[in-house]
């Protein structure tokens, strides 16, 4: 029997459109604070990820050059606060990874029409109002969580976006998007701990270089 569309769902729970019901109703599925455990974890490992990251970028290769590009951008911001971290490690990880982000992360540019999100079963679609062909943007007018064609909800940063993502995937009991299962294992075992007794190879590596700098 399949699952009914993400809209329906919606359109019988429409407070899900808020950030806050959806973190109220993953607290209640799995008894934890998404937002406070997701960013305290990821803000702890922050440091070592970005030493891995820029380990990888200075090899050769095509994830190589990806990282290196990113961390150009990066390298240019006049403030690296938090959100500009969350932001790098957010974009860097799935590459790193070795995962398919073409067609997760897409841009658009905000005085123009909204691209063909039809074919978009997950997505984070980052609204601009300058160039667009960033590999990442630090000043979004807006990042958007698109399920099956629709936009779900606004938020202001792309970590937010992502979180909200991912718990309306738990609310609505989602399967994660193909090619991007490592990152979202990643978020699901390594920073919530829930269901982490079997990693991928990948992700034990991973975890195993981040537990030597805990």
């Amino acid at each position: 029997m399949s699952s009914p569309p993400v809209k329906e769902l919606m359109d019988r729970w429409p407070a899900l459109h808020m950030q806050s019901e959806v973190y109220a109703e993953f607290q209640r599925i799995t008894n934890q604070n998404l937002p406070n455990t997701f960013y305290a974890e990821l803000d702890r490992h922050t440091p070592r990820l970005m030493a891995l990251f820029r380990q990888k970028a200075s090899k050769t290769g095509k994830t190589a050059d990806t990282l290196a590009d990113i961390f150009k951008v990066h390298d240019t911001q006049e403030l690296h606060d938090v959100h500009t971290r969350r932001t790098t490690v957010l974009h860097a990880l799935p590459v790193y990874l070795r995962e398919e982000v073409s067609g997760f992360f897409r841009t658009c540019v905000d005085d123009m029409d909204e691209p063909d999100l039809g074919d978009a079963s997950v997505v984070l679609l980052t609204t601009v109002s300058g160039d667009a062909t960033s590999p990442v943007h630090y000043h979004p007018v807006r990042v958007s969580v698109v399920l099956e064609g629709d936009v779900v909800v606004n938020l202001p940063t792309l970590a937010d976006a992502f979180l909200v993502m991912f718990g309306l995937i738990y609310a609505l009991h989602l399967s994660y998007p193909k090619g991007l299962t490592n990152m979202f294992e990643f978020t699901q075992k390594i920073l919530l701990g829930l269901d982490d007794f079997k990693l991928s190879p990948k992700l034990q590596t991973l975890k195993n270089d981040l537990m030597l700098y805990v």
